[in-house]
């Protein structure tokens, strides 16, 4: 299971692909499975599950919001492991990374969340405030049960950096879009893709690009460089604005992802 990422990312036959981002519990903890299917079923190569945490200092304030209504209905670090142990009942498949802060893993314990997002199915973490110079404890475990660990390279980041960070690093490298938090505007992606490239030069690993994305339009305009998009508060938004009702949402998610996936498509 845990070579699943590797593997989907491998056997993509030149496609590009398309990695949405969700809030676990958001908006609200009995919808979450039915969207990660959804999203599935839409056109998702990877999913990537948000773990709420009460400062996210990455995230906008879309997703901010995502993540407070989420932990006031109860979704917290066990509540997510559950909802990707109940995916895998029927989903195999698809490959899971749990994106979120070490605060909530440290109060768990780096040896039991490791092994509990192992037994449920998880294939790789992303955590924000985890750079390669303090992940040694986490890492040992990771690499127990061969959990990989996404890194983050930003328009920031300096030659010396980022090349630590492609020695180090697995599954792929997420790169960080824009200078701030996520679902900012102006997305530059002449700069982008000039970066991509440049990443992918001392990389063999896949290159993925969020942060901005918001639309095929500019998905299809940094899938020019990059192996992958992730789109996040986009998302949030669709699924903020038909929180109503679980149908609903689901439309709306699916009508929002499919043009996606039919424009990263005809590349």
């Amino acid at each position: 299971m845990n070579q699943l990422l590797t593997e989907t990312l491998s056997n993509l036959n030149h496609k590009k692909a398309l990695i949405p981002f969700i809030t676990a519990g958001y908006p609200d903890p009995k919808m979450t499975l039915p969207i990660m299917h959804c999203l599935v079923e839409n056109g998702a190569d990877v999913i990537e599950l948000g773990m709420p945490f009460s400062d996210p200092m990455a995230d906008g304030p879309v997703i901010q919001k995502a993540s407070e209504q989420a932990i006031k209905q109860g979704t917290g670090l066990k509540q997510t492991l559950q909802m990707v142990y109940e995916f895998r009942q029927t989903n195999q498949t698809t490959p899971i990374v749990l994106m979120g802060y070490l605060n909530p893993i440290e109060s768990m314990g780096y040896e039991v969340f490791v092994e509990q997002a192992a037994r449920a199915g998880v294939n790789a973490v992303l955590l924000v405030d985890s750079p390669p110079e303090e992940s040694a404890d986490i890492q040992t475990h990771l690499k127990a049960h061969n959990m990989q660990q996404i890194y983050l390279v930003a328009p920031t980041t300096s030659a010396q950096r980022k090349q630590l960070i492609c020695d180090v690093a697995a599954g792929f490298i997420y790169y960080v879009a824009l200078k701030g938090v996520t679902g900012a505007a102006d997305l530059n992606t002449d700069a982008v893709n000039h970066a991509v490239k440049a990443l992918k030069a001392t990389t063999q690993l896949p290159v993925a690009v969020g942060f901005g994305v918001k639309d095929a339009d500019s998905a299809v305009a940094v899938a020019r460089e990059a192996d992958a998009v992730v789109i996040g508060s986009a998302l949030i938004k669709i699924i903020d604005a038909a929180a109503d009702n679980v149908e609903s949402v689901l439309q709306q998610v699916g009508e929002f992802m499919r043009p996606i996936r039919a424009a990263l498509d005809s590349l």
